[in-house]
């Protein structure tokens, strides 16, 4: 029986809380399938879970998977749940996804503000922050082997046809906020995307028995 944790900061407890994966399609809780049961395999054997989330830039799809479904690991009380992210290229993780997470409860704080910004991104007091900023998916920063490469965008996934080091290669794309850069609708569309992802993080942590 899963025990969740109740040690995130509230704003997020809050929120995931209103989550409702119902409103995800069975079509899509199948895309989902495949991450849901890597997952269970390694909890079943104790070992240690590494997710590589891939986008082509690594700028927001990717970290906004990251985020979530290391946040999602921690509030089902998965175990030894370590998330990554990188890209076919390196560029900078987007402003507006600091953003968004911040309005969702995240504590944000920039560590560097280089061309490429690192960022600390805390879900809790007392747990490790996630270190954003973007990266190839070959980083020294990132696993070498033992993981599973999550591609969260089309482009990278066809780019990409074979990732070096990964036990399995699953694709799970999510439409670009990016489209809606310099919009009005921006900040709402990328609330959408996170809150979609955080969504589908939430269901598949949520099928997990530890």
């Amino acid at each position: 029986m899963i025990t969740k944790q109740t040690n995130l900061f509230l704003e997020i407890e809050n929120l995931i809380k209103k989550l409702d994966p119902q409103t995800i399609l069975n079509k899509r809780k199948g895309v989902l399938q495949p991450l849901t049961d890597y997952i269970q395999s390694k909890v079943s054997k104790n070992k240690d879970i590494r997710i590589n989330f891939i986008c082509t830039h690594n700028s927001r799809r990717s970290h906004l998977s990251q985020v979530w479904a290391q946040t999602m690991a921690h509030y089902f009380n998965i175990k030894n749940v370590f998330c990554y992210s990188g890209g076919t290229e390196s560029t900078a993780l987007f402003p507006m996804v600091a953003e968004t997470l911040q309005n969702s409860g995240f504590q944000i704080e920039t560590i560097s503000k280089k061309e490429n910004p690192i960022y600390s991104i805390k879900y809790a007091n007392n747990e490790h922050p996630i270190i954003g900023f973007s990266k190839k998916l070959d980083d020294e920063f990132n696993p070498k082997y033992e993981f599973v490469a999550i591609m969260t965008c089309s482009q990278a996934d066809g780019g990409c046809p074979f990732i070096t080091g990964a036990e399995k290669r699953i694709p799970i794309t999510f439409e670009d906020p990016k489209v809606f850069d310099n919009t009005p609708q921006q900040a709402e569309k990328y609330n959408e995307r996170s809150m979609q992802i955080a969504t589908e993080m939430y269901y598949v942590f949520s099928q997990i028995n530890s």
